[in-house]
């Protein structure tokens, strides 16, 4: 993994746009694999991010099945998500399951006090949810009420879902239309309960997630082995390293009766300050800068998360996930301010890229990440109004990075160099590489810089490079967007390297994602 990581540790220096960036891959030597859990997504009752984005109903006219929208679908199918993170967030910690299922008619309506202060029907419940990542072929990664809710609820949920003998909740699964148990791969045990989720101390959240990890039973008999699922405790905070220390120590120390797999690390990028994060469209470099500055902050928290851990768990057998992440700006004007609408653009195409390449560089301890948030919250991979639907920039590098689900890393090293605008100065490109599941070598370059082209002279230890081929995102503005009038304003298209002395030689404008595979 050091040398993998090299390409972070190499002074940085002011580079020309005429001053080739030199990357080293060695192809003849693989690294961790990059779990496809890595590109998972985040879906929560929060603005129209369910009803609307996902949900419309059976009686819908836009098209559906079983009232899930079918374009939303679709497009989610085709970037391959691997899980999907529901039903929250700060919404897990007052979700109560039982108001989810039976008669949708029948259902109670509630008032979503921690978005919006708007009516919560209960018409996308367990069964809807589980319908939904079907429909996707994706995964699920559950998060269950600790903050508002008892253990017993968990564990009824749980037997709810999972149970395959004819117990009184196994049959009310069944009487609901579905008789087999479910699969759960992913159970987060509370969501951000220093904040949001209870407001607990580190001390006493441990005790309670013990009590929640033995009891949150998974009764599903073919979950076992290396199918059987993983719990998901709370940790650290962008501001907070306690609760991982806490949970670490405790884990360390444990009795029989309660496990975890794994722990979580939110942290988010904003560009300004809470209170004024910051435009999501008509900004200048400037704002450009402070996202990219910004959302590099994260690498220092996975550094501090990955310390706490290996001091605990040499062995890395617990995984470390980023199950909320992702750029956090002003809502978009004339939105209800608690539904966290905002515009999605180039510079969060290159967010997107700079995190997953460094979460892919950290694939021995990272083993899955939830980007925030799926549709029409936060940091999207689709917009929706009414039958109208769009995918953003962010959703076009998910796609390009596809290749990368359960690859082989591959160690790249390379001088960063850097990228200076208005006193910030961040390194000015990026680069990974790994194996597919086929045995295909594929890279991924990153231009930071704003103004500048780069030019990548790449060259292959272990491999006779003849060419690369495969898709570049780029746009002329930072804040270049699409928009329902102009759907495809920033969209991938055709790129390629040509052999040059051994080597093979990429140009990148400014502001643009490259992924390519190598012949």
């Amino acid at each position: 993994m050091a040398a993998l990581l090299a390409s972070q540790a190499l002074p940085a220096f002011a580079q020309s746009a005429s001053a080739p960036v030199q990357v080293r891959v060695q192809a003849n030597a693989p690294g961790p694999k990059i779990d496809r859990d890595i590109f998972g997504q985040f879906a929560e009752h929060l603005g129209t991010g369910i009803y609307g984005g996902v949900w419309v109903g059976p009686d819908s006219t836009i098209p559906n099945v079983r009232g899930i929208r079918t374009d939303v679908v679709e497009a989610l199918r085709e970037i391959k998500v691997p899980n999907v993170r529901w039903p929250g967030g700060c919404f897990a910690d007052e979700y109560h399951w039982r108001e989810g299922i039976g008669p949708a008619a029948k259902r109670p309506a509630r008032l979503n006090a921690s978005w919006g202060s708007v009516i919560e029907p209960n018409s996308f419940g367990t069964h809807e949810f589980m319908d939904f990542v079907d429909q996707l072929g994706a995964e699920v990664f559950l998060s269950v009420n600790v903050g508002s809710g008892t253990v017993q609820e968990a564990a009824d949920w749980m037997e709810y879902l999972t149970a395959d003998k004819p117990t009184t909740l196994q049959q009310e699964r069944a009487a609901n239309g579905h008789p087999a148990p479910y699969k759960i791969k992913y159970l987060g045990l509370g969501n951000e309960n220093w904040g949001c989720g209870g407001a607990m101390s580190n001390t006493h959240y441990v005790e309670e997630m013990k009590s929640f990890a033995h009891y949150s039973r998974n009764l599903n008999p073919s979950q076992t082995g290396e199918n059987a699922m993983k719990r998901v405790a709370v940790g650290w905070d962008s501001g907070d390293s306690d609760y991982t220390e806490d949970v670490m120590k405790a884990w360390k120390n444990k009795v029989w009766s309660w496990d975890i797999e794994g722990i979580s690390l939110h942290g988010y990028t904003i560009p300004n300050t809470w209170e004024k994060k910051g435009p999501s469209v008509g900004f200048g470099e400037d704002e450009y800068a402070k996202g990219i500055k910004a959302t590099l902050k994260m690498k220092d928290w996975i550094a501090k998360q990955t310390a706490i851990m290996d001091r605990y768990d040499p062995d890395k057998k617990l995984g470390l996930y980023v199950d909320e992440w992702g750029i956090w700006v002003d809502p978009n004007p004339g939105s209800n301010p608690g539904f966290l609408q905002q515009q999605n653009t180039m510079r969060d195409a290159v967010i997107a890229a700079l995190n997953l390449n460094l979460f892919m560089r950290n694939a021995d301890r990272i083993r899955g990440t939830n980007i925030a948030q799926m549709v029409n919250v936060l940091q999207a991979m689709i917009l929706t109004d009414g039958p109208k639907m769009l995918l953003t920039p962010t959703y076009h590098v998910y796609h390009m990075y596809v290749p990368f689900h359960d690859a082989k890393a591959v160690p790249v090293t390379f001088d960063a160099g850097s990228y200076t605008h208005g006193g910030v100065t961040v390194p000015r490109v990026d680069a990974v590489a790994a194996r597919d599941t086929s045995g295909k070598l594929w890279l991924a370059l990153v231009n930071v810089d704003a103004n500048k082209p780069a030019r990548f002279d790449v060259a292959f230890d272990g491999v006779n490079a003849r060419g690369a081929s495969g898709r570049i995102l780029t746009a002329t503005a930072a804040d270049a967007h699409n928009s329902f009038e102009n759907p495809n304003s920033v969209v991938p298209r055709p790129f390629s390297g040509r052999a040059s002395g051994g080597q093979l030689r990429f140009e990148l404008p400014a502001k643009s994602i490259a992924v390519v595979q190598v012949q």
